[in-house]
């Protein structure tokens, strides 16, 4: 079959390992897929002119459109160039290789999809990796996404033939929107199990138990959450993943509020922000956990429980979006309501004190991530979607 896939805000990165959002979902997608016998090709945005316009990775290959500016630039900022960059993609249909299936990445590599097709019959498949009704409905002011983009997706539903749901909570979104149940299925993100597995090195420790929150900076994340809750905890420190560099960390405004929030409720000691750390360290530093947290309030992709597990490492978070699908409660870790720190505080608390516990929950998330959540596991299911909305070849 031949797969195209839209990742219309930037380029896509050459090696599939780089977690860059959904960008390395896609370069993760293609490989797998080209490796399961399909001509795959990616069709992303030229953002870096020093990149090439047509290179091939893993066994597909990358066209990037020399659309917009030449540099990276905010999806609302590129809404205007969708009917440049859907006019580029049918003018490369036209005198050559076309898809038999196109699958839309975001919300803007889904306009860019369903534009390109109007004059065929390609059928386009959508992932959304978040809504932007649903994040503006969780995270209330610390929603900060362009103002068309929630109309637009409302738009996207209307004309796509089936959409790749990330978690059972967006499936109830999309339906709300006013896409049929029928036409959406759940295919969580992967992991590389070979990277991230329980046997191999760990972190520097300092002797404390360890509650890690690779989460990143941005709103709902719920590190507000993990430093209130850390009131209730004793001997233990909480390790907060992401944002900037180390050496940028205090200059970063939301870096500085958790470092005050921290010293109010007086737990700055066992409090340590890390900033960004490379991809090729995270496996270490989830061996090097206890116990991983995510109190998100937002939760649309599933890949930090999922990495966590597949180390052998125990998830408490809140019960909803794809932590509330990954995580079995009371099998591979625990889940709590949202939004209830009491009782966040609580559970972290009590497997922090059950090693046995922590043992039996981290040997029963390894065998759920290698059962159910590896990346061949995601490509064949997307074959699947793939093969129910392609049409038919010709009979001869």
């Amino acid at each position: 079959m031949r797969v195209g896939l839209v990742c219309a805000h930037g380029s896509t990165p050459e090696r599939p390992d780089i977690p860059v959002g959904p960008r390395h979902h896609v370069a993760q997608v293609a490989a797998r897929l080209a490796a399961r016998g399909h001509e795959v090709r990616v069709y992303d945005r030229r953002d870096d002119p020093q990149s090439s316009a047509l290179v091939e990775v893993n066994g597909y290959l990358v066209e990037r459109a020399p659309i917009g500016p030449p540099s990276r630039a905010a999806c609302g900022a590129l809404v205007p160039h969708v009917p440049e960059f859907a006019h580029w993609l049918a003018e490369r249909w036209s005198s050559g290789w076309t898809p038999d299936v196109l699958h839309g990445t975001f919300w803007l590599g889904g306009l860019v999809a369903a534009s390109a097709v109007r004059s065929s019959r390609i059928p386009v498949v959508q992932t959304f990796y978040s809504l932007g009704a649903e994040q503006a409905r969780r995270l209330g002011t610390g929603y900060d996404g362009p103002d068309q983009r929630i109309p637009l997706e409302r738009a996207l539903t209307r004309v796509i033939d089936a959409a790749i749901a990330q978690s059972t909570d967006e499936v109830e979104e999309l339906t709300r929107m006013g896409l049929e149940r029928a036409a959406v299925t759940v295919v969580p993100v992967g992991v590389d199990i070979e990277r991230f597995r329980p046997e191999g090195e760990t972190a520097d420790w300092g002797g404390q138990q360890r509650i890690l929150s690779p989460a990143g900076l941005g709103p709902g994340r719920g590190h507000e959450d993990l430093i209130q809750a850390m009131r209730l905890i004793t001997d233990a420190e909480l390790v907060i993943i992401g944002g900037p560099r180390p050496e940028e960390l205090a200059d970063h405004s939301q870096a500085r509020r958790l470092v005050e929030l921290a010293e109010r409720v007086g737990v700055r000691d066992r409090v340590r922000l890390i900033g960004s750390v490379p991809y090729e360290e995270m496996a270490a530093w989830y061996r090097s956990a206890d116990v991983v947290a995510c109190a998100y309030h937002y939760a649309c992709v599933g890949r930090v429980p999922l990495e966590a597990m597949a180390c052998g490492v125990p998830v408490v978070g809140y019960a909803l979006g794809a932590v509330g699908d990954v995580v079995v409660d009371e099998v591979t870790g625990r889940l709590v309501p949202p939004g209830d720190v009491r009782g966040l505080a609580v559970t972290l608390r009590r497997l922090l004190a059950d090693e046995a516990q922590r043992f039996a929950y981290g040997h029963a998330a390894v065998d759920r991530v290698r059962c159910s959540y590896t990346w061949d596991r995601a490509a064949a299911a997307l074959e699947r979607v793939y093969e129910r909305v392609a049409p038919a070849p010709a009979v001869a």
